[in-house]
């Protein structure tokens, strides 16, 4: 079968490869649509941590499928699969924690990954989604849940003010979920000023390439960028909360002030992926039809395409909007 196959660090191409032996605990899916983020791009350079990465790898780690069936056809309903495989039963799955689990595997990072003909899953991790749904909604599950994991642990007070910080699409998955808490103000904070009419779609009440100087009781960090992070920590409010969600290159290091943290009664909190219970949260207000995040969809592309959709990752157009980058597989057809 076909597959995007990252072979080294600077290495990427579509190439044959053997099709994934499907065992009892398990099911053949067809990809039909897979995000493509920065994470991506740090796979294809090297630049993650190795602790979390096994090459040769097959990208793919944002994505809806079909189930194929026993007579090999693809089943018409749509289904999301959760990326991080727990083993269910160390210390830090059995208090909820899965995605802290002390045998990190993950499809994408440590097995093969979704930009592929086919992919072999577990049947436990599968979640089958309510045939209103649409295809590109379904396909932005895992980085809602990464975000609804951060902001479900971070306190966010009825009418606070909120700044995200990165303009990327957990940046704006972010500014479009904590209008759920009812926050007076969501400020995105972003470096083109081409995503400042997503930003504003996606719930943001201000849209900014530069800070303000103002406050904020909670600030989101959503960039992956260290001068990122030393924005969050400067804007941060008395007895305000930070939750940094992006991943600066690995080993990179930030200068902080002690003293200030504690006499400003500030909570500083790191969210690693997303548990069982917010990827099923996340599939919930799906069904219920209450997240339709496809409108940050802006480029789509077919797999034999990979190279103009990674340079679109990878240098988008200044002035123009950039949203989520998406590869279109198999059998997707416009309109679905």
């Amino acid at each position: 079968m076909k597959a995007l196959v990252v072979t080294s660090p600077g290495h990427v191409g579509l190439q044959d490869v053997a099709a994934p032996v499907v065992t009892n605990d398990e099911l053949l899916i067809q990809p039909v649509a897979c995000g493509m983020c920065g994470t991506d791009l740090e796979l294809i350079d090297g630049s993650i941590d190795p602790a979390y990465v096994r090459y040769p790898l097959i990208l793919g780690h944002e994505w809806v499928g079909r189930v194929i069936d026993a007579e090999g056809e693809p089943s018409s309903g749509l289904v999301v699969v959760e990326g991080i495989i727990p083993c269910g039963h160390c210390d830090e799955c059995l208090i909820g924690a899965t995605n802290r689990c002390r045998t990190y595997d993950e499809i994408g990072f440590t097995r093969p990954g979704a930009i592929a003909e086919l992919i072999s899953v577990p049947k436990g991790l599968v979640h089958q989604l309510d045939r209103a749904v649409a295809m590109l909604d379904a396909a932005l599950v895992e980085p809602m849940a990464v975000v609804w994991r951060a902001l479900a642990r971070t306190t966010i007070r009825p009418h606070a003010t909120c700044l995200v910080i990165g303009d990327g699409t957990v940046g704006l998955l972010a500014a479009h979920l904590l209008k759920r808490f009812a926050p007076d103000t969501i400020t995105v904070l972003g470096l083109r000023s081409g995503q400042r009419d997503l930003a504003i779609d996606a719930g943001a009440t201000e849209f900014l390439t530069e800070p303000s100087g103002q406050k904020y009781d909670v600030i989101i960090e959503a960039a992956g960028q260290v001068d990122a992070v030393k924005s969050a920590l400067s804007s941060v409010a008395r007895g305000g909360s930070i939750a940094l969600l992006g991943l600066p290159p690995h080993g990179a290091e930030v200068a902080i002030a002690p003293d200030d943290f504690v006499n400003n009664d500030v909570t500083l909190r790191g969210s690693f992926s997303y548990t069982r219970t917010a990827w099923a949260e996340v599939v919930g207000l799906l069904n219920a039809g209450e997240l339709t995040p496809s409108f940050l969809v802006t480029h789509s592309f077919e797999m034999n395409d990979y190279e103009e959709a990674l340079e679109t990752l990878r240098h988008p157009t200044p002035d123009a909007p950039r949203g989520k980058v998406m590869m279109m597989l198999n059998d997707w057809l416009p309109g679905q």
